[in-house]
């Protein structure tokens, strides 16, 4: 790989060079004619020596830089914005970068389609993964480096902005409104979002660890199809170790959406997965499990992308298992017949950008998953993946690391064989007996 590319998945995004520590972000935003006039405040530690900084901003406009309060010079480069800095910033020293920036966002059409900031009929959602993240605000894109946020963020009046993390202030003017939030737990870039919309909030519970926003007059489909995010938790939280966040918000868009997205702390639905129809609860149960896998546990490259997709699968059937719709080997079941009907033409671990959200990568992680679970048996299978969520709580996983810590419930050899056997070979193995 050559050295200025983090990841060969995502090639254009990302910088190995620096890390940015924390992002606060101030934006006003013209819902109508979808204007964002941002600033940012970068704080950046440099990994080895540099004097520029690279980040991922697409179709919007650096107005001004400074760097430590002095001018500085910034020039595109290949799909990047490039800063330079005032003089040479050593490996592990600290600068803070402040950004003026402004335009009209739009969403970044690539090979998994479009991703970043969408207008909505009334309102905007950001779909992050995997990098859309540089449609809204300039950063250093990439999944192996996490960060702590600030948002500030002003809206027309009448609309919510929800974003991650915790509301620390709300103001009122005549015709904006603004938003605060402080997202304290390490955050990779693509999890960072914005949903704004004349949303209103229904509270599901006594401590507001868990809460929904939807328009007026969407909350008993609302509290119908999440009736059963609080057994879920519990059975969640039984099987994975405690949630990882300070609170779960579910955000129901008034559009019809392809499918939900998970962002850190909080999941986005469209009105068309509000139903008690397994269809819809398997979505349900798929994002949550996001927040540990993926959200708390981030892999440090794409092509580990099962390590967030098999294990939200399987999850889906823990949950279809506990909720007594079919039980866990019967998915298990189903998912190996389906892919035994599919070509046999993908590494899970290690699919490929263009395959790495096939549904492939999806069952046949869960699969491997399953031949675990035949393997250490129910308690130390679930001992293992909260002794996982544990070790590794806020960071940044591999493969690797997760076949490092399964080496010490079971015979290293007979790991490797089974995630061999599941993740890196085309043939699909026989079912786990």
């Amino acid at each position: 790989m050559p050295h200025h590319i983090l990841d060969e998945y995502t090639k254009h995004h990302g910088s190995a060079k620096y890390t940015v520590e924390h992002y606060d972000l101030s934006l006003v935003i013209k819902l109508a004619s979808n204007l964002l006039d941002g600033r940012a405040m970068l704080r950046i530690r440099a990994v080895e020596d540099i004097s520029e900084v690279a980040l991922n901003l697409s179709g919007l406009k650096i107005i001004k830089a400074t760097c430590q309060g002095r001018k500085v010079a910034v020039a595109k480069k290949h799909h990047r914005m490039v800063v330079a800095l005032p003089a040479v910033l050593k490996a592990g020293e600290r600068v803070e970068l402040n950004l003026r920036y402004a335009g009209s966002p739009q969403p970044e059409n690539g090979p998994w389609g479009e991703l970043g900031w969408e207008e909505l009929t009334d309102g905007v959602l950001v779909s992050g993964q995997p990098v859309g993240a540089a449609t809204w605000y300039p950063c250093n894109d990439h999944p192996s480096h996490k960060s702590s946020y600030r948002f500030e963020v002003s809206a027309d009046a009448g609309y919510r902005v929800v974003a991650n993390g915790q509301l620390v202030d709300h103001r009122r003017s005549a015709s904006r409104e603004t938003w605060v939030y402080e997202q304290h737990e390490p955050m990779a870039s693509y999890l960072a979002t914005l949903q704004i919309g004349r949303y209103s909030q229904i509270p599901f519970d006594e401590g507001g660890h868990l809460v929904a926003y939807a328009v007026p007059g969407s909350d008993l489909p609302v509290r119908g199809a999440f009736a059963k995010q609080a057994a879920m938790a519990e059975l969640f939280e039984r099987k994975f170790g405690p949630y990882p966040f300070g609170s779960y918000k579910i955000v129901v868009v008034d559009d019809e959406l392809e499918i939900p997205l998970e962002a850190q702390g909080l999941s986005i639905f469209g009105k068309n997965h509000l139903s008690l129809q397994w269809e819809a609860q398997r979505l349900i149960a798929h994002e949550f499990a996001h927040q540990w896998f993926g959200n708390s546990l981030t892999p440090g490259r794409w092509k580990d992308i099962w390590l967030n997709e098999g294990f939200a699968c399987f999850s889906e059937w823990v949950y279809s298992d506990h909720a007594e719709v079919l039980p866990l080997a019967e998915r298990a079941k189903q998912a190996w017949e389906m892919l035994d009907s599919l070509p046999q033409d993908i590494l899970v671990g290690d699919p490929g950008p263009e395959d790495m959200f096939d549904d492939r990568v999806y069952k046949r992680g869960a699969l491997a998953l399953y031949a675990l679970l035949r393997k250490l048996g129910e308690n130390s299978f679930y001992t293992m993946l909260r002794e996982w969520t544990a070790t590794y709580q806020h960071s940044t996983v591999s493969t690797q690391k997760f076949a490092g810590l399964l080496g010490s419930y079971a015979p290293a050899h007979d790991i490797q064989a089974i995630l061999d056997a599941w993740l890196f070979s085309e043939d699909l193995p026989p079912f786990p007996a």
